[in-house]
């Protein structure tokens, strides 16, 4: 109703006028408008013998001598004009036809005393009655002047269009004399965001650290008569799509003081020394302002470190206007009452000095929500939407582990559009499962022609990875595997739904890795020969051996060690070890992959028969779940609560069919992404 009754009291808003188009165009009008009724340059020019003919012929109309240039205008007789002689050449000399009222030839004369006494000559034996007076003509050449100045208005004038664009167009910032501007939009009293904390979710603990800076803002005698002092910034850390800027914008609504936001992008120009003015001119503002809030969405474009990749002798504009930034937040002539609000999903670039206390307080992570998160999540992104009465919302939030808010809210405008496009009035727990699906996996490719030993190998490799995690203790519990094609080059995929853990084991890797060999092994013991369908599979199951010699200290030969750096430079390309330690790690991360080979190989001779029984399905039915194969080869061995489970804190579930769920592509990392079986052809 509060939106209804402010659009009825709000005036509509008038489109601008272009009015750069509506100057050109008058330029352009006036040009032409001189130049058609002033076309000395159209006539004509022919020589004296010419000028002789059309004297004896009584052609001529009319003659001007212009003295200050030596030149004879001639206009022709209306019947002269039908000859076609002349009409040819006049219509081929003038883009605007000819025109009868002239002039229409001119005479170049070296001498005008010479021209009258040859003129006298010439019309001596012609009536009195017939001849043409000589009319003499003193002009200004006004159109040369008019062009002259106007292609020095038209200059300026694209010049000023260009400085305008290169600064951002109009308002602060926008002319060419206010280049250093900032371009912070300010959210005050009048404008104000409508957004608050009840539209934030499943950033509980963030929310708390924020709510105390507005609080700090609203009530700053509850925290001064003890001591405190207001916090100078908070720095909003976290992966994309995880909420920062939505945070942020509810710090906005909620604080009720003014608040500034830009990007970290809007300081950098191509002229020198614009960043800095424009870091100054934005904190002269806040001061005028306090006590406010200052927001810098992705400051790493302009925090980077210092001196990282600069070439010796360079000057470097973001380092100056990082300095800039830096005194501005904590120097000699800082005042108090300005907080500083930043966000970034790139820490490890950002400057020392940036990130000490002083100028950002308190470092806020925000990361990737858990099951309890994700549900607050879905109801908030679920209001909007017609749901069925089947809706489980626990249970979405358990089918997608590793969803940030972004993806979140993804997934439910893609269910709307999902049963929308079957013209349903509801939206159900269907819907939800493919909009799923098509955030994973990608779209579905109904109409990509396989052939039918492909379509084998594909069903084959499918049922590998099914098996080898059916029966390997720590793997996933699969929830869904499919030879239905998605995506660009994914002929098939299975997912799975991952615990919500942080701490992996050497075990459980090992057993992921031998769950993500099982499409391959699948292939060499039904085939006997391989394919390229395991590129992502080869591709994850390396990066995850490196990763247990190299960073957790997970092999005996190598021993506890780990050669990552978590601060190193983009720019470095040394190994932190010698060549016989890198031929060491090389050939244990090879003895890994093979002993997780071999293993997976007799995991599935072992079940030749399960294998048979599932890519027979599979070949069948193209889509199998958790209970399909509960009924095809039996219940897994290992009693294992899936988080839903726990979640829920109720009896275990039988998996039904329109239940899918989500695998990871590297769950220490990138969870909820699908596990295998991009084959690329």
């Amino acid at each position: 109703m509060d939106k209804e009754r402010e659009k009825k009291i709000l005036p509509p808003k008038v489109p601008r006028p272009n009015y750069q188009m509506w100057i050109i165009l008058a330029l352009v009008a006036v040009i032409l408008g001189i130049s058609f009724f002033n076309r000395s340059g159209d006539l004509v020019e022919i020589q004296s013998n010419r000028f002789e003919d059309m004297v004896q012929a009584r052609d001529i109309k009319r003659l001007v001598l212009i003295k200050n240039e030596e030149l004879i205008e001639i206009t022709l007789k209306p019947e002269a004009l039908q000859n076609a002689k002349y009409k040819q050449e006049i219509e081929r000399s003038s883009p605007f036809g000819v025109n009868a009222n002239g002039p229409h030839y001119k005479l170049k004369i070296g001498s005008i005393d010479k021209f009258l006494d040859k003129y006298d000559q010439l019309t001596k034996n012609i009536p009195r009655e017939q001849q043409v007076d000589l009319q003499v003509e003193e002009r200004q050449d006004y159109t040369n002047m008019f062009f002259n100045i106007g292609f020095l208005v038209l200059l300026v004038f694209g010049f000023w269009m260009l400085m305008r664009r290169m600064t951002g167009g109009g308002g602060p910032g926008g002319q060419i004399f206010n280049i250093g501007k900032s371009k912070a939009a300010l959210f005050d009293a009048e404008n104000k965001v409508r957004i608050t904390f009840a539209d934030v979710a499943g950033l509980e603990e963030a929310k708390e650290e924020v709510k105390e800076i507005v609080d700090f803002l609203k009530t700053p005698q509850k925290f001064t008569k003890l001591g405190g002092k207001i916090p100078k910034g908070a720095l909003l850390v976290g992966p994309p799509g995880t909420g920062k800027t939505l945070l942020a914008k509810a710090v906005a609504g909620e604080a009720g003081v003014p608040f500034f936001s830009l990007s970290g992008s809007d300081f950098v120009e191509m002229f020198v020394g614009v960043g800095a003015a424009r870091v100054r001119d934005l904190f002269k503002q806040a001061k005028e302002k306090a006590p406010c809030i200052v927001f810098i969405d992705e400051i790493d474009a302009i925090g980077r470190s210092r001196g990282r990749g600069q070439l010796p002798g360079a000057n470097d504009e973001r380092e100056n206007t990082l300095n800039s930034l830096l005194v501005e937040m904590d120097g000699f002539a800082t005042d108090s009452g300005v907080i500083i609000l930043a966000a970034t999903n790139r820490p490890d670039v950002l400057d020392s000095a940036l990130m000490r206390p002083g100028r950002f307080d308190r470092q806020i992570s925000i990361d990737k929500p858990d099951i309890a998160g994700r549900e607050q999540i879905f109801k908030v992104h679920l209001k909007p939407i017609k749901l069925s009465k089947d809706i489980d919302i626990k249970k979405l939030a358990a089918q997608t582990p590793g969803f940030a808010g972004a993806e979140i809210a993804n997934v439910c405008n893609e269910a709307a559009l999902i049963a929308a496009r079957s013209d349903k009035t509801e939206v159900d727990m269907e819907d939800f499962q493919d909009a799923i699906d098509r955030v994973i996996g990608g779209l579905e490719k109904k109409t990509k022609i396989i052939s039918p030993e492909e379509k084998r190998i594909v069903a084959y490799h499918e049922a590998g990875h099914a098996v080898a995690g059916w029966f390997l203790e720590h793997a996933d519990p699969l929830v869904k595997v499919s030879i239905v094609p998605r995506g660009v080059a994914a002929l098939g995929y299975a997912q799975y739904l991952p615990k919500e853990q942080f701490l992996y084991q050497t075990e459980q890797l090992i057993d992921e890795m031998c769950m993500t060999f099982g499409g391959r092994a699948a292939e060499e013991i039904v085939f006997n020969k391989i394919s390229t369908g395991a590129l992502s599979d080869l591709e994850r199951i390396t990066k995850m051996a490196y990763s247990m010699v190299t960073v957790y200290g997970m092999n005996k030969e190598i021993g506890n060690m780990s050669y990552y750096d978590s601060k190193q430079s983009d720019y470095t390309f040394n190994k932190p070890y010698s060549e016989a330690t890198a031929e060491k790690i090389d050939k244990e991360v090879k003895k890994i992959i093979d002993d997780a080979f071999d293993r997976t190989k007799r995991l599935l001779i072992q079940h030749r028969d399960y294998l048979e029984i599932i890519a027979k399905e599979l070949l069948e039915k193209e889509i199998l779940f958790q209970s399909d194969l509960e009924r095809l080869i039996g219940k897994r061995p290992f009693a294992h609560q899936t988080t839903y489970e726990k979640f829920t804190n109720g009896p275990k579930e039988e998996p039904k069919t329109e239940v899918n769920g989500t695998a990871t592509e590297n769950k220490t990392e990138e969870p909820a992404k699908e596990v295998s079986d991009e084959l690329t052809k």
